[in-house]
């Protein structure tokens, strides 16, 4: 019988190092999700000239 994912010859089988990257990319989103909320809540509610831009923007219909 044939193993997808026998282990290496450093003991360190697919498993466990596909494990690793996968946490390791959670642990990653979370810290990149944290720093963009904190950075969204420190942008002001309203930005200079919003008045203007919504008026002079494209429409919906067209």
């Amino acid at each position: 019988m044939t193993y997808l994912a026998a282990d290496s010859v450093d003991g360190i089988s697919a498993g466990w190092l596909g494990f690793l990257i996968v946490v390791l990319l959670g642990v990653a989103t979370v810290l990149l999700i944290r720093n963009m909320n904190g950075r969204l809540k420190r942008l002001p509610k309203s930005f200079e000239g919003d008045d203007d831009a919504s008026s002079s923007g494209p429409t919906a219909g067209a």
